[in-house]
């Protein structure tokens, strides 16, 4: 399968399951009361040890600040994240999670995992291996950057 019409065909059908399992997972995050920046940003922050501040997020989610704040004021809102001062320096804030916040994050894992099994469900479990080591090829590799 190394030519161009294979390579455009695999690109295509790559596309069509991302678009697949994101539909799926967008119908599961409905009831949840969730967009998919605000489970994206939730997970981040999840990931932190301490709270992060605006700009950490900002960087590992790679958007402009602005988004972050956008994104912030709603979870806020729904009171799954709460703004807190730096203990080291009042001007800096911190995104920290609430309990309703973690409360969400199981809800999401368990919309994920049902999004997932629902793309997965026509494999066999040696499909499923073998799915799993070629994705994770993929995602593992990272290219040279080129000047």
């Amino acid at each position: 399968m190394d030519t161009p019409d294979a390579d455009g065909l695999l690109a295509e059908q790559l596309l069509r399951l991302t678009r697949r399992l994101q539909r799926s997972q967008k119908r599961l995050l409905e009831p949840v009361g969730i967009t998919p920046a605000q489970s994206r940003l939730l997970r981040t922050v999840a990931h932190y040890e301490h709270p992060p501040r605006m700009a950490d997020l900002a960087e590992r989610l790679e958007v402009v600040p602005r988004a972050v704040t956008s994104v912030v004021d709603g979870l806020e809102a729904a009171g799954r994240v709460r703004r807190v001062a730096d203990p080291t320096n009042r001007r800096v804030v911190r995104i920290e999670l609430t309990d309703a916040g973690r409360d969400t994050l199981r809800a999401l894992r368990s919309a994920r995992r049902a999004a997932a099994e629902d793309i997965l469900a026509p494999l066999t479990v040696d499909q499923r291996e073998v799915l799993e080591g070629l994705l994770s090829a993929l995602v593992d590799h990272v290219p040279e950057r080129r000047c």
